[in-house]
């Protein structure tokens, strides 16, 4: 069990406070993602923003943001502190986070693989607080299999290059400003680039797709036509062939794959709650609180290795999926104890009920998370948690 010091409280505490907020935007999000105006003023957005992007490239705020006596944002190098965070305040709701324009995956990224004046590039961008990132990977044909690509990378014959291809499942896409594209250069496994975008671009095009759940994170699919890339966007030229596209893909995921998990298990958390409040005594209320304090106590030790040790990601795999299936049950649980028409007479948790299904396909789906598992246990990593 991790042992909260100040620090940890202090975050939790900013965290359970930033959720009243979400709660209360969740329905408006959820029936039109794209209607954003009235939310992006939120000064928990701007905080949000504010602890997702690095000390040097922060936006200068007239008067700042203050926060409560005793009260501070997540480090943004700490994976541990990120997931109390956002444990916390998915249980406002997961997908008004998802919501917000951060940095994000694409920001995960750009700090792995972008030069000084990427990343100074990127980030600028996203001041003011009403640009989206994004981070294009996903295929229709092969999802997240990124030996399989298809998008590719085309020499223009003048140092810079043409993007052609394809991407669905983005979050943000349709309505991001700049984020990073995956495709290939060749044939090899060394050959998936990632560069940096700027939209509007000749020849990028992209829709929001419809979902029935996690509506706010507005998932997109993007298609390119001969989409110019200059050479001094493409990241990781001033690092080793090795560590230029893939590896920086795969460090990230190892990261964010906890914050799925940190999420679906306030999601859960969120709807036994809401069950003890509005069902005093409903059958399976103290077993469906053990569950998701189970799940939240091993994202929470995931964090903290991933945070000794960013290399090792079984853990952080056994989290998601064991984070991921235990929401949907307790979705199942929160709808059939609610009784006939409980999901019509309380649409908050309605909500959530469907949001519950969306985070198996986020960052590797069940089957992919068994994998590394498999793999990490054969590798011996299931014995060495210190």
């Amino acid at each position: 069990m991790i042992d909260f010091d100040a620090r940890l409280r202090a975050v939790r505490d900013i965290s359970r406070v930033a959720a009243e907020d979400l709660r209360g935007r969740a329905l408006a999000i959820d029936a039109d993602p794209d209607a954003m105006d009235a939310h992006l003023g939120s000064p928990w957005f701007t905080l949000f923003r504010q602890s997702d992007t690095p000390v040097e490239y922060r936006e200068s705020i007239p008067g700042g943001v203050p926060l409560p006596d005793g009260l501070r944002m997540p480090d943004r190098r700490s994976c541990l502190e990120n997931v109390v965070g956002f444990v916390e305040t998915a249980r406002g709701d997961a997908a008004t986070v998802l919501a917000c324009p951060c940095p994000g995956l694409a920001g995960v990224l750009v700090e792995l693989l972008g030069s000084d004046a990427q990343r100074e590039r990127f980030y600028t961008r996203l001041h003011g607080g009403r640009t989206w990132a994004f981070f294009a990977m996903t295929e229709a044909a092969h999802g997240s299999d990124a030996g399989a690509m298809e998008s590719r990378f085309v020499s223009d014959g003048g140092g810079g290059w043409l993007l052609f291809g394809g991407k669905r499942f983005v979050g943000n896409g349709a309505r991001g400003g700049v984020g990073v594209v995956f495709a290939r250069t060749g044939r090899s496994a060394l050959s998936v680039r990632a560069a940096l975008v700027e939209v509007p671009v000749v020849g990028w095009s992209g829709r929001r797709l419809e979902t029935v759940g996690l509506r706010g994170a507005a998932l997109g699919e993007l298609e390119f036509d001969g989409v110019p890339v200059s050479g001094e966007m493409m990241l990781g030229e001033h690092l080793p062939v090795t560590r230029r596209g893939l590896w920086g893909a795969v460090k990230t995921f190892n990261q964010v794959r906890l914050h799925v998990a940190a999420a679906a298990v306030g999601t859960a958390m969120a709807m036994a709650e809401y069950v003890g409040e509005h069902r005093k005594g409903a059958p399976g209320l103290s077993l469906a609180l053990a569950r998701t304090e189970a799940a939240r106590e091993l994202v929470y030790e995931a964090a903290a290795l991933m945070d000794r040790d960013a290399q090792r990601g079984y853990l952080s795999s056994a989290a998601k999926l064991g984070a991921t299936r235990m929401v949907v049950e307790v979705a199942r649980w929160a709808s059939g104890v609610m009784g006939p028409g409980g999901l019509l007479e309380h649409p908050l948790l309605e909500k959530w009920t469907r949001d519950a299904g969306a985070f198996e396909f986020m960052d590797g789906t069940g089957n992919v998370q068994r994998l590394h598992v498999a793999r990490g246990y054969q590798a011996g990593d299931a014995d060495g948690r210190s």
